[in-house]
């Protein structure tokens, strides 16, 4: 028989018994035609491989994440997690598509045709994530509709708005849902849980939702795959308790890995999702279940019959491994095709523009002085109980703390408060709307940063503790139309430009790693103390994501889904 490709003398991952078992595969038009004992007496191939004893795994498929969190374009991206074993992705563009709108999604989908990883997009369906928060664009149910008729999407993205879920009937989120699960029945539905437990949480699985990608806790894992949720588990879930837990219990069935939001420098450094089949092995899970987790569960999450295993009839995307335990590619495979060896230098992706023209322009904000970070409050002189968002090194999640302020002629003392300012400016020319809070905990003690990468609305968002450090930072980021600055008396210590939509470079791969591990090292050096701190500062504006953030409309209590005032009399709380 004739086959493209046939590999010999492979240990060939079964998903359907989760073991190797010594093979020979055939690969015909891009497809598995034979695993089994028969060889080259059989098969007249085109190419032979001599595996001589490799692992052969299905190619790793993540189902959860968002490209424009690692600040580089599909095609970047897709050559990043090439030589990391990732040959299916299921990206949620809920980033460019806060900026742009449907335009967004489009476009994004535009820039990953020709990428080598297979893109499946998934429909934002919470842009922008609240009312409470001004964007540049938004999806409605009609966007929904379009994209259903004029793209190939394959689910619904995360459902981010549960406390609208849950409390409002007749609020947009519910309204997608219904239209949702009535003119799709077959879409898959992902959501966005965290925390939430017994009625909350079964009222939104009631509604559609049942999935989850949030930070687990033994409690909310229990609770999760009890009432039927699949959970997604990212790295920051992968505590030893966690793990154990997947280990010690019959649940493979119900969960995979993600990444979710992976930054630039550890990507290059540490690797994507292969870097969680790696950190799952060594924290005890079996390796043979360790890959089912990010090949077989999430493909069929997806309803992607046709990848994550090594079977007749499926899609010949697979890796080489020259050891299991430490999960080491040697090579990879898309369709029967070698897309990456390790002993060969992977070739670069043109840097070239692949947007609009106006993507490049979408910051409208004028500079900014060191008096716009004078906070007038409108209220009489005297001392003043204080919300500040306190930053926990090991979440992205913050605490709400109370604190005494001091108003004077009409202004908030902050700069001796003992806090940080944290303020954060409408940049699409829409409002105006400008917000400021106090801020301490984990984060910098002096200089300032400045972003508009901050999820989702992507406004500018400032902190720091001196007004011109501030300014300096937010200018810098405003004529570059979009980036991240960080910067110490006066002089810019480290800086990204990212033009397209305020969120992306255009920029190599490496280069942009270096230039994200410089953000990282300078943030630290003011004393920003997270295992991530960009993705600390990014997300305090997501009013999804507990327990206090900042929007353009304030300062939001995520639990209650509503702004409330910085300061309130003492002794009120």
């Amino acid at each position: 028989m004739i086959t493209d490709q046939l590999i010999l003398n492979a240990k060939v991952y079964n998903s359907y018994y989760k073991r190797f078992e010594p093979a020979n595969v055939a690969v015909k038009d891009g497809r598995f035609l034979y695993i089994g004992p028969l060889g080259a007496e059989t098969f007249t191939a085109n190419e032979t491989i001599q595996a001589e004893g490799q692992y052969m795994v299905p190619g790793l498929i993540d189902i959860h994440l968002h490209i424009e969190s690692t600040m580089i374009t599909p095609e970047t991206f897709s050559y990043g997690i090439l030589r990391h074993g990732v040959t299916t992705i299921v990206p949620e563009p809920h980033e460019m598509a806060n900026v742009f709108g449907v335009e967004g999604v489009h476009e994004m989908i535009r820039a990953s045709r020709d990428c080598q990883v297979d893109m499946f997009y998934a429909i934002p369906s919470s842009v922008p994530a609240t009312p409470l928060e001004t964007t540049g664009g938004s999806i409605e149910i009609e966007d929904i509709d379009e994209l259903m008729e004029t793209e190939r999407m394959i689910c619904l993205g995360e459902v981010m708005n549960y406390v609208d879920v849950i409390r409002d009937p007749d609020g947009k989120s519910n309204r997608i849902l219904q239209h949702v699960r009535s003119r799709y029945p077959g879409l898959v539905i992902e959501g966005h849980t965290p925390k939430l437990l017994e009625l909350d949480l079964h009222r939104l699985i009631y509604a559609g939702i049942d999935s989850d990608h949030t930070h687990q806790s033994i409690e909310g894992l229990k609770a999760r795959i009890a009432a039927g949720m699949f959970i997604e588990i990212q790295e920051k879930s992968m505590t030893p308790d966690v793990v154990d837990y997947l280990v010690r219990h019959a649940v493979s069935e119900h969960f995979c890995f993600v990444t979710d939001d992976v930054m630039t420098d550890s990507m290059v450094k540490t690797g994507h999702l292969d870097h969680l089949v790696r950190k799952a092995i060594a924290m005890g899970m079996a390796p043979e279940d360790a890959v089912y987790a990010a090949t077989f569960t999430p493909a069929r999450r997806m309803k992607m019959n046709d990848r994550g295993v090594v079977a007749p009839n499926k899609t010949a995307d697979y890796l080489l491994l020259s050891d299991l335990d430490s999960f080491a590619i040697e090579a990879v495979y898309k369709r029967g095709a070698q897309v990456y060896d390790r002993k060969l230098p992977l070739p670069q992706p043109e840097t070239v523009p692949r947007f609009p023209e106006h993507f490049y322009r979408s910051v409208k904000l004028s500079s900014l002085t060191a008096d716009d970070f004078t906070v007038r409050t409108g209220l009489p002189d005297g001392r003043y109980s204080s919300r500040v968002m306190m930053v926990n090194s090991i979440s992205t999640f913050t605490e709400e703390k109370h604190a005494e302020a001091w108003v004077k002629n009409g202004l908030l003392q902050w700069q001796e408060s003992g806090y940080g300012l944290i303020a954060t400016f409408e940049r699409y020319g829409k409002n105006g709307n400008r917000a400021y809070g106090l801020i301490g905990g984990d984060t910098i003690k002096r200089g300032a940063i400045a972003t508009t990468y901050s999820h989702d609305n992507h406004n500018l968002l400032v902190v720091g503790h001196d007004p011109e450090d501030m300014a300096v930072a937010a200018n810098t980021v405003i004529a570059e139309q979009g980036g991240f600055c960080v910067v110490l008396d006066g002089k810019v210590i480290a800086s990204l430009a990212l033009p397209v939509g305020g969120i992306l470079t255009e920029a190599p791969l490496e280069e942009t790693a270096e230039g994200v591990l410089g953000l990282r090292t300078a943030m630290e050096s003011l004393g920003y103390n997270h295992y991530n701190p960009i993705m600390s500062i990014s997300t305090h504006s997501l009013p999804v994501s507990p327990a206090l953030k900042i929007t353009d409309h304030g300062l939001i209590d995520v639990g209650a889904g509503r702004v409330v005032p910085l300061l309130f009399p003492l002794g009120e709380e």
